[in-house]
Order: structure tokens, then C-alpha cells, then sequence
């Protein structure tokens, strides 16, 4: 009997457990003590075959490697175990050991099956666990790594020290199955032969890098900026082994053994911060050895550079001649329909311009920006670089804001400079894009359209000091001899009278774009100034290194000055230049209030108003000029009222001027509401939106980035007082 209950409890099914009442002659053969025990023997027995099964199919064909892995590790370590107890209590049998065997040789039954007590819990765990990995989850796969591995570690606090022991040696194999993973990606950059859909990598057709982050593989121990991390570095060695291949100057991916060493020395459980810590040390590595050849600091800066200059609009004559180039084409437009036969003119009002002319805008915006540059010696090559990577074109979607920020208005800025919906972009080629991504492409074109209709707006309203007609008092008087007879006085007194008139007309309409015009230059100076170049210095200096750190208070003067003649020298990787460059993003968007929905549209409005004004005041001297060669010189318009339509102009004009002085007025009152917004002061003065999860991933060497507080609302209040234009009657 003895003998088949340790045949039974090795996992081999025996008769005698399987029965609930075994009879000889219709009589029991055990006594109820008996069959209880008898009872946990099976219960350890059955556990211990299925087991045996589950491991085994598990181990088989489970798509998760490391649910195979824990799944051998039951099996050859915990069962091998078990397995190897059973053998130790049929030792002490067959040796008459005295804690096994009494008195006459007897082997009491609970002496045998207490040995095994302290397996039936283990047992019971192990097979919870091999449930766990097989049992269909919502996505309809079974259990996945970073399931397992959360639930090994949640298991670890359950009280118990064998349940403990036990997860503790089942953690390392997991996590140790994870890493090697994890190091095919981060050393070679390869994801893993077998079990790919279980790493948290994923390839995506869809993302500009080609992969992408799964949240959901993702362990608990993992930070989404230490995966952030790991797949920068296993896009880069991608990249680079591509790129190896067309350049040899690249050379290899470097000695490696530094790097294998610091995953080596990582003990299990795995520490967050120790991990962190070896994905940092080899992403600096791959930086300073391969990264530094194939995106070196001053592409870098050259292409920033590209993108202030003209994304940022630092160039002026770039937005004056973009102004002048997409006006032109606006005009053109009209100006063939006008040409049109009467009958073909129906749906005027749904012109648009097509894909090739908006591109034509940019072309002869940069033949107007060469001709300039021809003036000067030398070659512009920042304007060359511009010219080959920027684009005009229609917007394919209804919104252009930034993704990675999430908080861009959708105000349409892009809608002012063609009368439809176009943006600036600006082409990213490899291996730019290593710090560079798309959603900070489409962060700048939000920001591009915001300040191009700001200084289109203020163009084009100083342009209507150049139209001379309107601004002069009167014509000089006919020439002799007819000046001074009887009818040319009363020709000079009726010309000075009409253009007495017109200025008297004109005169609320050039208040009106003259209070225009100082809120547009008071606002385009506070952003391009204060905010933009602001901003983009404090960038600049932390990117060249020469970013000074310490102030006079802080440290001694004596120290202080010898810390400014002795800058550090920068070494940022790519992925420390991608994290402080998203956060100068943000805090660019912040400070330009491209966050505030109530600002951008009273101010949208206020642009479209301006349009108009500056539309009508073009069009009430076309009709001006009209009347005088009618009158001076009889050239009749037989189809057109002239006296009724500037009566419709001027009526049309008055309404704008009052529509325009009031959304000046709403957006100085938003202005001031939001300079005491205690939530508008409070995301103004937070300076990493970010919070300090990112450090860690940053070299502590290089200095962390972050941006100086520069700008505010009530800056910009004190700049805009308008007296008692406010106050003033209609």
C-alpha cells in the first residue's frame, strides 16, 4: 500500500487513491482516519499529473517565450523537486530511518504523507499559476509576458515564504527570458525570432519610425519613458545597420561588452532604477561611438536653425514676400474671373485654389527671396536648405494642431493666407527624424500659420499707406493758363472740395487701422521678441552648451565669472535632444497662449475683420477713381451705379470699423482676465508640464533642460492702452 501511494504521489495514477471506498468481502479496508489521508494524497497526486500535463503543453506551444520559460521551470525545478522528495521519503523507508519507520518496522501513514505537507500548497499555487497562463483573455489570446511577470511579482506579498521562494525563482527565469529580449533590441537592434508579438515592440507600418510602444506588454517595472527609451535605441541600431550598409564610414556597432556587462550585472527582481540606469549607460554609448557620425550636433543646429528662421518666421522678408506672393495670387484669380462671360460667372463664391498654384506661391516666394539675396555677396545656404525642405500645401485634415502636445488650439490660422486651408510643413528625411517627429512637424505649422496671419495682417494694413490716393488732401490745381481763369477756380475749389469729403469719410477708417495697427505690432512684438526669440536663445545655448547655470548669489562672483569663460561642452544624444526639444515646444505653445482657445478666437476674428476693412478700403478707391475719370475725364461706366455702390461701401465700411474695434476690445479684456486666471498663472510658471518622470532618462552630465520663465500677459497689458478710443461714440 505504501508503496503504491509513493507510485501515485511520482504522478502515476493508482486504483487505490482513485476510490473513494475500497471494500474486501463488503467490508472497508481503511478506517475513516486512513481515507482522509488518504484523500490529500490524491489531491497531491492529482495536482502533480496535471501538472505534469499542463507544463508539458504549455512548454509546447504557448506563443509567449516567456510563459514557456516559467512553464519548463515548474517542470524542472519545482516538480524535479517534488519529484526528488518522494525519492528521499522512500529512502528513509528502505533505510528504517527512526523519523520514518517504528517499532516492528511500521511505517505509520501519517508519518509518510506529513513529509508532504508542506507541498500541498505550493502545488495548489503552481497549478493556480499554470491555469493562469493557459485561460483566454478578452483580446482572445492566452496570457501574455508582462501579465505573468506583474502577476510573479504581485505574489511575492501573499505572506507565505514558500509561495515567496518559490515566485522569487520563477521571477528570475521570466525576467530573465524578458531581458534577453530586450537585449537582442537595445544591442543589436532586432527584435526576437520567436515570440515577437509577446515584446513590447511592435513593427508599425503606420508610425514614422517603423515601430511603435504596446502599452499593454509593457512589465510594471518598465516606465513609459524607459520603453520610450529602448525603442529609440533599437530604432537607431536599425537605422545604423542600415545605414551601414550604403556607408562605411559608419563602421560597426561598437564593442559591445561594456554594454553586455551592465545587463549582466542586473540581479533579479529587476530594479526600475538599475535598469534605467544600463538602458541609459548603452543608449549614451551607441550615442557618442555610432550616433555622433550619423546625426553630429551641427546638422542638428542647421536644422533648427532652418526651422526658426523660417517655421518660426526670424526671417521677415521671408513672410513679407510669402504675404506679397499669396495676395498676388488671390488677386490673379479674381481678377480671370472678372474676364469671365456673364453667364459663366455662376458659383463664384465656390473658387478655390488648386494644389499646384498653392505650391506656385512658395516657388515665387523664393525667387523673390533670391533676388534679394543676390544683392549681397556669397551664397545663402540656410535659405537653400529652406528652399529644399519646406511646402506649401493644401491641409489634408480638418485640424492642425500638435499631437504630441495635445493642448493646440484648433483656431484655423491656416485658412487667412489663401483663403483656404493650407500649412507649412517641412520635409523630415533620415536621420533627422531620430529627434525630430512628425507631431513636432505639426506642432510648428500650427505655430506658423498663428504668427504668418499676424504679420499678414499688420502687412497688409501699413500697405494701405502706400496707396497715395487716399492719403493726400486734395489734387494740385489745373495747369495754367486754364488755372486761372473763372473755370479752372472753380475746378480747383470743386476738386478740393471732393477730396475734403473723401478725407472727411476716411477719417474714422484710418483711426481704426491705425489702433489696428499698434495692437498687431504690440502683440507681434511681445510674441517674435519676448516669446520666440527668447525662447529659441535659452534653446540654442543649452544645445551649444554655453547655457549658464549658476547666478551671482548662488555661488561667488569670482566663481561665477570663471564659470562664464569656461562653458561646457555639449554632448546631448538624440533622444536627451528630442526630450528637451519637445519641452521647448511646449512651453513655446504655452507662452504664445496657443493653449487658450478664448484668446485665439476673439483674435481669429479680429484678422478676418481686419481683411475686410482692408478689402473694402481697396475697393472704396476703386470707386473713387471710377468717379473721377467719369467726372474729369467722361469716361462712363454704362453697367455700373458708382454713387450707389460707395454709399454701399461706406455703409459696409462703418460696420466693419465698429466690428473691428470690438474684437480689439475682447481681446484686451481676455487678456486681462486671463493676467488674474490663477489656473492661466499656474500653467505659465510650470515649466515641465512633463514632471520629473523624464530625468531619469537623461545623462545627469549634460544638464537637464529646462525653460526659463520669460513673457507674461501683464507685459503685454502695459503695452496696450488705447486711451479713450474705447470709450469714444460710434
Amino acid at each position: 500500500m505504501l508503496h503504491e501511494i509513493l507510485l501515485s504521489l511520482s504522478g502515476h495514477p493508482s486504483p487505490l487513491l482513485r476510490n473513494e471506498e475500497p471494500t474486501a468481502g463488503g467490508q472497508p479496508l481503511l478506517s475513516a482516519p486512513e481515507r482522509e489521508l488518504l484523500k490529500t494524497a490524491a489531491h497531491i497526486s492529482e495536482l502533480h499529473c496535471s501538472l505534469i500535463q499542463h507544463t508539458t503543453h504549455i512548454s509546447a506551444t504557448h506563443p509567449s517565450v516567456i510563459c514557456r520559460a516559467v512553464s519548463t521551470a515548474v517542470s524542472s525545478v519545482h516538480l524535479a523537486a517534488f519529484q526528488r522528495k518522494i525519492l528521499e521519503v522512500e529512502d528513509g523507508i528502505l533505510r528504517q530511518d527512526a523519523g520514518l519507520v517504528g517499532a516492528y518496522n511500521i511505517v505509520p501513514l501519517t508519518a509518510a504523507l506529513g513529509e508532504f505537507t508542506g507541498w500541498t500548497r505550493r502545488l495548489e499555487w503552481l497549478w493556480a499559476l499554470s491555469q493562469f497562463m493557459l485561460k483566454k483573455r478578452d483580446h482572445g489570446s492566452t496570457c501574455r509576458g508582462a501579465e505573468l511577470m506583474n502577476k510573479l511579482r504581485a505574489e511575492l506579498q501573499t505572506g507565505y515564504a514558500d509561495i515567496e521562494a518559490t515566485s522569487l525563482s520563477l521571477i528570475q527565469v521570466a525576467e530573465t527570458a524578458w531581458l534577453k529580449q530586450v537585449s537582442a533590441w537595445v544591442l543589436y537592434g532586432r527584435l526576437p525570432g520567436f515570440g515577437a508579438d509577446d515584446f513590447f515592440v511592435q513593427k508599425d507600418s503606420e508610425d514614422e519610425q517603423g515601430y511603435k510602444v504596446d502599452p499593454q506588454l509593457l512589465p510594471s517595472f518598465v516606465s513609459d519613458d524607459m520603453a520610450a527609451s529602448m525603442l529609440f535605441i533599437g530604432t537607431s541600431l536599425h537605422r545604423v545597420r542600415d545605414k551601414g550598409v550604403a556607408d562605411p564610414t559608419l563602421g560597426a556597432l561598437g564593442h559591445l561588452y561594456s554594454q553586455i556587462q551592465e545587463l549582466s550585472a542586473l540581479t533579479y527582481p529587476l530594479s526600475p532604477t538599475a535598469l534605467s540606469r544600463a538602458i541609459m549607460s548603452i543608449r549614451l554609448h551607441l550615442s557618442r561611438t555610432v550616433l555622433q557620425k550619423l546625426l553630429p550636433l551641427e546638422k542638428v543646429l542647421e536644422m533648427l536653425q532652418v526651422l526658426r528662421q523660417f517655421m518660426l518666421l526670424g526671417r521677415g522678408e521671408f513672410a513679407m514676400a510669402l504675404t506679397q506672393q499669396a495676395d498676388e495670387k488671390i488677386r490673379d484669380r479674381w481678377r480671370r474671373a472678372d474676364n469671365l462671360a456673364y453667364e459663366k460667372r455662376d458659383g463664384l463664391g465656390t473658387i478655390n485654389i488648386k494644389e499646384g498654384e498653392v505650391a506656385a506661391v512658395l516657388a515665387r516666394t523664393w525667387v523673390a527671396l533670391g533676388s534679394m539675396q543676390s544683392q549681397h555677396a556669397g551664397e545663402d545656404e540656410e535659405l537653400e536648405l529652406a528652399r529644399e525642405l519646406l511646402q506649401l500645401n493644401l491641409s489634408k485634415s480638418k485640424a492642425s494642431t500638435g499631437l504630441s502636445l495635445g493642448k493646440v488650439v484648433a483656431t484655423p490660422f491656416r485658412n487667412l493666407l489663401l483663403s483656404v486651408p493650407v500649412d507649412m510643413t517641412v520635409r523630415i528625411y533620415s536621420p533627422l527624424d531620430l529627434f525630430l517627429s512628425r507631431s513636432d512637424m505639426q506642432t510648428y505649422t500650427s505655430i506658423n500659420s498663428y504668427l504668418l496671419s499676424i504679420r499678414r495682417a499688420h502687412l497688409r494694413l501699413t500697405d494701405l499707406w502706400k496707396v497715395t490716393r487716399l492719403r493726400r488732401h486734395h489734387l494740385a490745381p489745373p495747369r495754367p493758363p486754364f488755372s486761372s481763369t473763372q473755370g479752372g477756380i472753380a475746378k480747383t475749389k470743386e476738386l478740393r472740395k471732393r477730396w475734403s469729403t473723401r478725407a472727411t469719410n476716411m477719417r474714422s477708417a484710418w483711426t481704426t487701422s491705425s489702433a489696428s495697427i499698434f495692437f498687431l505690432a504690440e502683440i507681434e512684438a511681445y510674441l517674435q521678441v519676448e516669446v520666440v526669440e527668447g525662447l529659441w536663445d535659452d534653446f540654442q545655448s543649452w544645445l551649444t552648451g554655453k547655457r549658464e547655470e549658476t547666478r551671482p548669489g548662488s555661488e561667488s562672483l569670482a566663481t561665477y565669472d570663471e564659470a562664464l569663460t569656461r562653458p561646457t561642452v555639449a554632448n546631448h544624444d538624440p533622444q536627451s535632444l528630442s526630450i528637451a526639444h519637445q519641452q521647448y515646444l511646449q512651453a513655446l505653445v504655452r507662452r504664445l497662449l496657443l493653449t487658450q482657445a478664448k484668446f485665439t478666437e476673439p483674435l481669429y476674428n479680429l484678422l478676418i475683420q481686419t481683411d475686410h476693412l482692408v478689402a473694402l478700403i481697396y475697393r472704396l478707391d476703386g470707386i473713387w477713381t471710377s468717379m473721377d475719370l467719369e467726372a474729369d475725364e467722361g469716361v462712363v461706366d454704362a453697367f455700373s451705379n458708382l454713387e450707389a455702390e460707395e454709399s454701399d461701401v461706406q455703409s459696409h465700411l462703418r460696420e466693419v470699423e465698429s466690428k473691428v474695434k470690438k474684437e480689439v476690445e475682447e481681446v484686451v479684456r481676455v487678456l486681462r482676465d486671463l493676467s488674474m486666471d490663477s489656473e492661466f498663472l499656474a500653467e505659465m510658471e510650470d515649466e515641465d508640464p512633463a514632471g520629473d518622470s523624464r530625468e531619469i532618462m537623461i545623462d545627469e552630465g549634460e544638464g537637464r533642460f529646462k525653460p526659463k520663465r520669460i513673457g507674461g500677459v501683464d507685459r503685454l497689458l502695459m503695452k496696450l492702452d488705447f486711451g479713450r478710443w474705447f470709450d469714444a461714440k460710434e
